[in-house]
C-alpha cells in the first residue's frame, strides 16, 4: 500500500504532473468533437453528392472525385495522412498541432461518415421521394425535408459508434505534436520511468469514456426502437 501511494505521488501529485493527464483529456475531447463535426458535415455532403447520382445520374464529376477521395482516405492509416499534413502540407510551425489535428481526423472520419449517411438515405423507401415530387417539391427539397431528417435518425447509432471509434484514434496525435490524453501519460512515464501508473490511468480514462458512449449508444437504440412501433 505504501509503494501504492508513493507510486500514485511520484507520478501524478509530485510536480503537479497530473495537470498532463487533465490537459491530454481536454485536448483530445476538443479534438474529437470538432473532428467529429467536419466529419458529419462533411460526410454529409459526400453522402448526397453520392446517392443523388446514383439516383439520378447527375454529378458524375463530383461523384469521381469523392469516390477518388474516399478509396485514398479509407486506404492508407491515419497516421500517416497526419505525418503528410503535419511535416508536408502544414509545414509552418505557427500552425497550432491541435488545429492539424483535428483537420486530419476530420478529413479521415469524414470518409466514414460519408458511407454510413449513404446507407442511412439508401434505406429509405423510394416511395419517400415518389411522394415528396408528387407534393411539388424539387429533388433537393425532398431530400432536405424528407429523406435527411428520416436517415439522420436511422444512423444516430452508428455516428456515436464512429464518435467512440475516433476517441480512440485520437490516441496517435502525439505524431503531430499535439499533447492529448495517451502523450499526457508518455511524458509521465519518460519523468518517473514507471510505464505501469500512467498507461494504466490513460486506458482506464479511455476506458471509463467509452463504456458511458456504449451505454449512451444503447439508450438511443431502445429509444428509437419504441418511437417506431
Amino acid at each position: 500500500m505504501i509503494n501504492f501511494k508513493n507510486a500514485i505521488y511520484i507520478n501524478f501529485i509530485k510536480d503537479s504532473r497530473y495537470l498532463y493527464i487533465v490537459n491530454g483529456l481536454k485536448n483530445t475531447l476538443i479534438i474529437t468533437f470538432f473532428a467529429l463535426l467536419i466529419g458529419i458535415i462533411l460526410g454529409l455532403c459526400i453522402a448526397i453528392v453520392r446517392t443523388n447520382h446514383e439516383n439520378t445520374g447527375r454529378l458524375k464529376i463530383l461523384n469521381n472525385i469523392c469516390k477518388v477521395y474516399l478509396t485514398i482516405i479509407r486506404g492508407t492509416p491515419v497516421v500517416v495522412q497526419l505525418m503528410i499534413l503535419f511535416f508536408c502540407i502544414f509545414t509552418s510551425r505557427e500552425i497550432p498541432g491541435i488545429f492539424i489535428a483535428i483537420v486530419g481526423f476530420g478529413i479521415n472520419s469524414a470518409a466514414y461518415v460519408a458511407e454510413i449517411f449513404r446507407a442511412g438515405l439508401m434505406s429509405i423507401d423510394p416511395g419517400q421521394m415518389e411522394a415528396g415530387r408528387s407534393l411539388g417539391f424539387s429533388y433537393s427539397q425532398t431530400m432536405k425535408k424528407i429523406i435527411i431528417p428520416q436517415a439522420f435518425k436511422n444512423v444516430l447509432p452508428a455516428l456515436l459508434n464512429e464518435f467512440i471509434a475516433l476517441i480512440k484514434e485520437t490516441s496517435v496525435a502525439g505524431y503531430v505534436a499535439v499533447q492529448d490524453l495517451t502523450k499526457g501519460g508518455d511524458i509521465i512515464k519518460s519523468r518517473t520511468f514507471d510505464p505501469w501508473m500512467p498507461l494504466l490511468l490513460v486506458a482506464l480514462i479511455y476506458l471509463i469514456i467509452t463504456s458511458i458512449l456504449t451505454h449512451l449508444v444503447g439508450l438511443i437504440e431502445k429509444n428509437l426502437r419504441k418511437t417506431e412501433r
